[in-house]
């Protein structure tokens, strides 16, 4: 009997930078189908300006650098930061900030650091930063959700795509009338003005644990994440305990007056956490790399989270936590380097 063989070599291929960074872009085409469904075409619009945009700049530094382009292009490195930086931007963000953002992200952040597994912060994040700082009236200009308790008008995809080329909405329609501030802006000034966290809850927009459409999009990011968890893409360590200390110390600031601060359930399900803790934080470049290390460094960031969404004039705090928790890795991994097996202290 003859028995087919399959040429040499047997052993199966290495996972590649190519094949994670797709998987990662497949983990999160659910949560961009349910984005889409509640804030319309803008991300969509978004993820493809910041990716045209990202490559366009990835070749241009590449070229610089005298580095080949053919495999950095299509190691989907750059389309993946284009992605996450595009989750992180309102639906009707002008086209010309979308390309400052993520032009930051892909030169600066990147590439003046060497490149692809040289960079000490997230390109996404920093890019985002940036943005949100130098424009902050068009950076918290949010579109709201698509959900039967508001009765506002929806924009198409054409009409989408004229708000973002020209900044201006069609004839008729307000900004007030089409955006919304997000539940932890909301949140934020509410309790400003001395309402209580029952209070703002009880309002028509907010769901079981967070925002009304903001929940569903952060469930299906969740979905994603446990996927990649599944593939062995990323490891447990950080989400579970960036979640895990957001959770603990928002629950014992809740547990202190309950009225005046939100739910850790709230925290966790509202807005950059979950998408922070899967794909943000778990960058294995700009994260920390040993077990214990990458534990506390999920752990700062949790904490860090919570401390700016709680004490400063951002309602979110995600990427800052994760900029501040980049610049502590170098001593993180220095202080919990791993034992090393077959060498003694003890002399000759």
């Amino acid at each position: 009997m003859r028995f087919e063989t399959s040429p040499a070599p047997q052993l199966a291929p290495p996972i590649t930078v190519a094949l994670t960074m797709r998987r990662v872009l497949y983990a999160l085409i659910p949560a961009t189908l349910v984005y889409t469904w509640y804030f319309g075409w803008g991300l969509l619009i978004n993820m493809t300006l910041a990716a045209g945009i990202a490559l366009a700049c990835e070749a241009a530094m590449l070229r610089l650098r005298k580095k080949p382009q053919k495999p950095f292009l299509l190691d989907f490195s750059a389309v993946v930061t284009a992605v996450l930086f595009a989750f992180t931007l309102p639906p009707l963000t002008p086209w010309w900030i979308t390309a400052i953002g993520i032009s930051f992200a892909i030169v600066f952040a990147k590439h003046l650091y060497g490149g692809l597994g040289y960079n000490p912060f997230n390109p996404a994040m920093a890019g985002y930063v940036v943005l949100l700082i130098s424009f902050p009236v068009e950076m918290t200009t949010w579109i709201a959700p698509n959900v039967p308790e508001l009765d506002l008008p929806r924009l198409g995809l054409l009409e989408t795509l004229a708000v973002v080329a020209s900044g201006q909405l069609p004839a008729g329609l307000t900004w007030d009338a089409v955006t919304m501030a997000t539940p932890l802006d909301d949140v934020k000034v509410q309790l400003a003005q001395m309402q209580t966290m029952a209070e703002i809850q009880s309002q028509a927009i907010y769901g079981d644990f967070g925002g009304k459409g903001w929940e569903w999009v952060s469930n299906w990011i969740g979905l994603g994440g446990l996927w990649l968890l599944y593939k062995g893409v990323i490891r447990w360590h950080i989400p579970l305990s960036m979640l895990a200390s957001l959770f603990i110390v928002s629950l014992f600031i809740y547990l202190l007056d309950p009225g005046s601060h939100a739910s850790p359930v709230f925290h966790l399900f509202t807005g950059a956490t979950v998408l922070g803790a899967f794909f943000i934080a778990t960058d294995p470049v700009s994260a920390a790399t040993s077990v214990k290390g990458r534990l506390i460094y999920g752990a700062g960031i949790g904490i860090l989270t919570f401390v700016i969404r709680n004490w400063s004039d951002y309602p979110d705090g995600v990427a800052f936590a994760v900029l501040l928790m980049n610049m502590a890795v170098p001593a993180i991994d220095y202080f919990t380097k791993p034992r090393v097996f077959g060498h003694s202290n003890r002399s000759a």
